[in-house]
Formats: structure tokens, sequence, C-alpha cells
């Protein structure tokens, strides 16, 4: 072989590990987009972390929010959302939160998440309400009122941007604390049953 064909040889395998570092180096910027559409199924319910699950699927809401990374990479994001669900018998309600999220891959393209933030839930009043004024009642003007939570959750989802899957299902369980519910139950526990999708434009 002269030296004409190795120089060839040489400089064609250079050229391939190139554009495979470079493929890679594309696929690795691919991994991650901020401003994902997330949309999410809730299920809302009235008690404590891990109890009464049948109640939840009584209440349902739906939910629309984005994230964006907190190191340039999935696993540390800070996530923005709002939603609504119906709930007859505690009254509707109105969240806006954020949380930051920590999502370590478990297996393959499989994730867990852990999260916390804080926001704060309008509920409206499921029934007329009364207050009492100068000895007399008199309806409440006001159709509910704003209440501050601190939403802590934990989630199982699936991703593989670099292969160019474009949606990222999960499901998510959080436990919504809330304050200021009324004079005699300063705190009060609510759960949210959450099922729904990131998804990334192309």
């Amino acid at each position: 072989m002269n030296k004409s064909s190795t120089k060839g040889l040489l400089l064609a395998a250079a050229l391939t590990i190139a554009i495979n570092i470079a493929s890679k180096a594309q696929d690795s910027s691919r991994d991650y987009q901020n401003f994902p559409l997330v949309v999410t199924l809730q299920f809302h319910a009235f008690a404590l972390p891990f109890h009464d699950f049948a109640s939840n699927f009584k209440n349902v809401g739906i939910g629309l929010g984005t994230e964006v990374s907190l190191n340039g990479k999935d696993n540390w994001t800070q996530q923005f959302n709002v939603m609504w669900f119906r709930n007859k018998n505690l009254g509707n309600g109105l969240l806006l939160y954020t949380q930051s999220a920590w999502r370590p891959t478990i297996a393959s393209e499989v994730y867990t998440e852990l999260k916390i933030g804080a926001g704060y839930l309008y509920s409206f009043h499921p029934v007329t309400s009364f207050e009492q004024t100068d000895g007399a009642w008199h309806e409440v003007k006001h159709s509910g009122k704003w209440m501050f939570t601190i939403p802590i959750g934990v989630s199982l989802g699936y991703h593989n941007y670099s292969s160019g899957t474009q949606v990222s299902p999960f499901i998510t369980y959080q436990f919504l604390p809330v304050k200021n519910y009324n004079a005699s139950i300063p705190i009060v526990p609510e759960t949210l049953l959450q099922v729904g999708s990131r998804i990334h434009s192309k």
C-alpha cells in the first residue's frame, strides 16, 4: 500500500470518527429542551397522603405547565404549573404552583422524580356561603379564597429524547398541606394523582 492510499485511509477514518463524535454531541444537545408543554389529567382528594385513593377518582381536573433545566440537563428542573379541578363536596379549585424537581434515571430510560415547591390554591365555595355581621347573616360576596400550599411530589416516568421520542409520559402523586383553610382548622391535607406527558417540540 503506497503512502497516498495510507493517507487516504487515515483521512477517511478521521472523518468517520469526527462525524460520529459530532453526531453524538448533537444527540447530547438534544437530550433536553427547555419549555416543553406539560399536559396533565388531575385527580384531587381531601385526604392524608396514601389514604383513600378511591376518593381521588371522583374529582377530575386538567393542568398545563412547562419547565426549565437548572443545570443544562433533564435531571434538575424548575417546573411551573396551573391546574383546575372539580370537587363537588369540597369546592372546585384553581392551583398555581412551581416546584424544583430532581429526576434521576433508575433503569434505562425510566426515571423517578422527587419535587417540592410552593403555590396558591383558590378554593371556590361548594355552596352559597353566609357570614354574620352585626348579629345578622349576610351572603358572602366573594366566590372563594386563596390559600398557601407547599406541594410535595414523587413521580415515575419514561423518556428517550436522543432517539427522537417527543412525548414523555409520567404519573405523579402529590401531597398538598393547605394553610388558612379556616379558623378552627389552620392546615388541611389534600392530595393529587396526576397522569400526563411532557411534549417536546422537534
